[in-house]
């Protein structure tokens, strides 16, 4: 691991330290998270962990429905926190007496556990499955504060069909719960190993998938891709287990996490790892990250869907990807793959990112593959998966496949 500090561009010396070893602890004391408008910030490298740079400003602040809110950042206590922050989140605080005692643990993440349950709104006998965020107790004030941005993040956004909707929120007093739509039928990489299997419908869902449909989940990918840039986002992780569908295969794209804390922190933190082989060459480089990154990763989705759901890369370790596209090797087309497909891939997966399509060219591209697209065949992939051997092959943890709804 290593700490680079890019100085003013002043030209003042600096006094060397007497050896590189403690130059670099001392680094390490002093990293923080850069502020707006600061010439002098910090970059942490890790591996597969790109920097971006400060190119707006940074804060906490978001833009709300009602003009501009924020997480304030000079309480000191939780019980202090949470009543300044709840004017900023008014409109979106749900009665906790509308909220089903019945809880049906569905995850246990990071920050807490995930639970699915019945929220009532109106019609006692129509209650509206939604999903929990708890975050963990005992939470000090910094894992307060980083929850509360996460709801103010979702707030900024704003709604759209392909992102998981927030709900509401309850964090008025502790426990503190965000409130997310359901997307019952779960997470696309496990739609696609069904698919696999000698399985015609399951839970009002058709399983099958024809080239025709790969392109209708891959259009509304980029809509939800679109939507970000437009906020001046990226989302950095795109791949089909961030992806949710439903039954009538609307995708939704959720794990918005790494958007969110460069949103919040100007930076991707060093402790927030991404699968290697879903990344561009300039994120293994430890360039600094963009969208254009997303549309290679787009591209890994289409090789991922064709297959339905085998791991990129077989061949190569995940430690060896970047040497691999380094000699300008790609993937070769899939046997279940038409060239046009194939074309798009490619087009994704160019080393310069100036070459790369953009995301409205992308979706130009993809609407007129679709009119031509095979929308009777099946695609169709004999073996099973072992969720063991893939995550070995893929260079995911295990864990990250034995649940099916990942938020922020």
């Amino acid at each position: 691991m290593l700490v680079h500090r890019r100085y003013p561009p002043h030209g003042a010396e600096r006094k060397c330290c007497r050896n590189f070893f403690s130059s670099v602890f001392q680094a390490l004391l002093s990293w923080r998270v850069p502020r707006a408008g600061e010439d002098d910030w910090y970059h942490l490298f890790v591996l597969g962990i790109a920097p971006v740079p400060p190119s707006r400003g940074l804060s906490w602040q978001v833009s709300g429905h009602g003009g501009c809110v924020s997480v304030p950042l000079k309480e000191t206590s939780v019980e202090s926190l949470l009543r300044t922050s709840t004017q900023a989140l008014a409109e979106l605080q749900v009665p906790r007496e509308q909220l089903s005692e019945v809880l049906e643990q569905i995850h246990s993440g990071r920050c807490g556990a995930i639970y699915r349950t019945k929220m009532y709104t109106g019609d006692p006998a129509k209650p509206k499955t939604v999903v929990l965020k708890a975050l963990k107790e005992p939470a000090g004030l910094h894992e307060v504060q980083d929850f509360l941005g996460r709801i103010q993040f979702y707030q900024y956004l704003g709604k759209h069909k392909n992102l998981v909707q927030l709900e509401g929120c309850c964090t008025e007093e502790l426990p503190l719960f965000m409130v997310l739509e359901d997307v019952a039928q779960g997470d696309l990489l496990s739609f696609l190993w069904t698919c696999r299997r000698d399985v015609m419908t399951m839970d009002r869902l058709l399983y099958d998938l024809t080239e025709k449909q790969v392109y209708h989940i891959g259009r509304q990918v980029l809509l939800a891709l679109e939507f970000l840039q437009d906020k001046h986002l990226f989302h950095g992780d795109v791949a089909a287990r961030n992806i949710l569908v439903q039954s009538d295969l609307t995708a939704k794209l959720c794990g918005l996490g790494l958007a969110y804390e460069v949103h919040a922190q100007g930076a991707i933190p060093a402790t927030y790892t991404v699968p290697l082989k879903w990344l561009a060459p300039e994120r293994l480089l430890l360039r600094p990250a963009g969208i254009s990154g997303d549309v290679w990763s787009f591209g890994i989705l289409l090789y991922e869907m064709v297959t339905l759901g085998a791991p990129p890369y077989p061949e190569v370790p995940p430690t060896s990807i970047l040497q691999y596209l380094q000699r300008r090797k790609i993937m070769k087309r899939p046997s279940s793959c038409t060239h046009t497909m194939y074309g798009l891939m490619k087009s994704c997966w160019r080393w310069s990112e100036e070459s790369r399509p953009s995301l409205k060219e992308l979706h130009s591209r993809l609407e007129i593959a679709a009119r031509t697209a095979d929308d009777k065949a099946v695609l169709q992939v004999p073996e099973l998966v072992v969720p063991e051997l893939y995550a070995d092959v893929a260079g995911v943890s295990v864990d990250s496949l034995s649940y099916s709804y990942s938020i922020l």
